[in-house]
C-alpha cells in the first residue's frame, strides 16, 4: 500500500536537497516521479533549490484552493508519466489542509506514494496548518536534524530582519534580500526572545 511520507526539520536540515536526491534516485530506476510547491513558495520559482545550489524543475505548482490531486493526476497524463510512482512535495507547510487531504487521496485510492518534506512550525512556534494536517494524516513522520549556532541541535526557525531577529509579524515572509532565517535550539531561541524584549515563548 502506497504510504504519505512527512520529513521535516528546521531551516537547513537539507529538506530541498533530500527531495532532489531522492528525484535521481526513483529516476535511476526507471521509476516517474513528479514535484509539486506550492505557489506561495516564490523562492527558485518553478525550480526546487536547495542551499547546496542543487535544483530540480517543478512540475506542479500548487495554488491556493485548487484540487492538488486533479492537478498532480492530470499532469502525469500531459508528461506521459504512467504509472506514477511517487509526489514529492517541496515546502509542504505552505500548502492548505484540504490540499494534504488530496495528497492523502493519492497515496490511498491512487496508489502513489507521497513524500512531503517541510516546517514544522514557523518563527512564532506556531504550526503551519499544512504541517498540522500532515502530523494527523502522515503514515510515517521523520525528522531530519540540523544544527544550532552553538552546537546543539536546532528546533526553532528564527526570522531576522537585517541584523535584527524578530518575533511578530506575518506567518510568511519568503528569503529576500531583507528577511533571512536562522536555526535555533530552545535556549538560544529564548535567549534572542529575551535580547528582544519580548515575552518568551508566548
Amino acid at each position: 500500500m502506497a504510504k504519505l511520507h512527512f520529513k521535516y526539520g528546521a531551516m537547513n536540515s537539507g529538506k530541498s536537497d533530500t527531495l532532489i536526491k531522492t528525484a535521481y534516485n526513483y529516476a535511476e530506476r526507471g521509476l516517474a516521479t513528479i514535484t509539486v510547491k506550492p505557489a506561495l513558495d516564490t523562492k527558485g520559482e518553478d525550480r526546487v533549490v536547495a542551499r547546496g545550489g542543487a535544483s530540480r524543475q517543478v512540475d506542479v505548482i500548487a495554488g491556493a484552493g485548487e484540487d492538488l490531486r486533479e492537478h498532480v493526476q492530470r499532469t502525469a497524463d500531459d508528461l506521459g508519466l504512467r504509472p506514477l510512482h511517487c509526489v514529492l512535495v517541496d515546502e509542504a507547510q505552505f500548502l492548505e489542509p484540504h490540499q494534504i487531504d488530496d495528497l492523502f487521496r493519492l497515496a490511498k485510492d491512487d496508489g502513489i506514494s507521497v513524500i512531503c518534506y517541510g516546517l514544522r512550525t514557523d518563527f512564532r512556534t506556531a504550526m503551519f496548518p499544512g504541517a498540522a494536517r500532515l502530523f494527523e494524516l502522515a503514515d510515517n513522520v521523520e525528522k531530519l536534524p540540523t544544527m544550532c549556532r552553538c552546537g546543539s541541535q536546532a528546533e526553532f526557525n528564527c526570522r531576522r530582519v537585517g541584523e535584527r531577529f524578530v518575533f511578530e509579524g506575518e506567518q510568511v515572509a519568503i528569503d529576500g534580500a531583507e528577511v533571512t532565517y536562522m536555526s535555533l535550539c530552545g535556549p538560544c531561541f529564548m535567549a534572542e526572545q529575551r535580547a528582544a524584549g519580548v515575552r518568551v515563548l508566548g
